[in-house]
């Protein structure tokens, strides 16, 4: 068995189309749109063969997200080396996100970066 895809809701749809396309190397299809509901989404894929989908819809709640709370917390990418860690974590504090942690090797051995990069949400990016 594996994950199909994760889906997470936005309010800026085509930022977050282009964070995942522009920073993580993800390919985009051409969308979605329900005329009925206005509902809207993205299927970003990735190398492996991981899908991400990226959807808005008029009137989402959007709750502030602190850091430490329950629920899925981040999403992680593996970009495959510790240099590669380095440099896209450098390129996106310098383009104004907020890194959180790192680039660290944490307790349990990962080398990785936390940023919050959408809307409030961590992407972590991870050897």
């Amino acid at each position: 068995m594996r994950i199909e895809h994760i889906a997470m809701y936005v309010n800026d749809l085509e930022k977050a189309r282009a964070f995942f396309t522009e920073y993580l190397g993800g390919k985009s299809n051409d969308g979605y749109h329900n005329k009925t509901t206005d509902f809207r989404s993205y299927f970003i894929s990735f190398d492996d063969g991981a899908r991400l989908e990226i959807m808005t819809k008029p009137e989402l709640e959007d709750p502030v997200k602190p850091l430490n709370r329950t629920g899925y917390v981040h999403i992680a990418f593996s970009v495959g080396s510790t240099v590669k860690v380095d440099e896209l974590t450098s390129r996106l504090k310098a383009d104004g996100y907020e890194v959180v942690s790192g680039p660290r090797t944490t307790g349990d051995g990962y080398y990785e970066s936390c940023i919050v990069a959408i809307e409030g949400n961590q992407i972590e990016i991870t050897v």
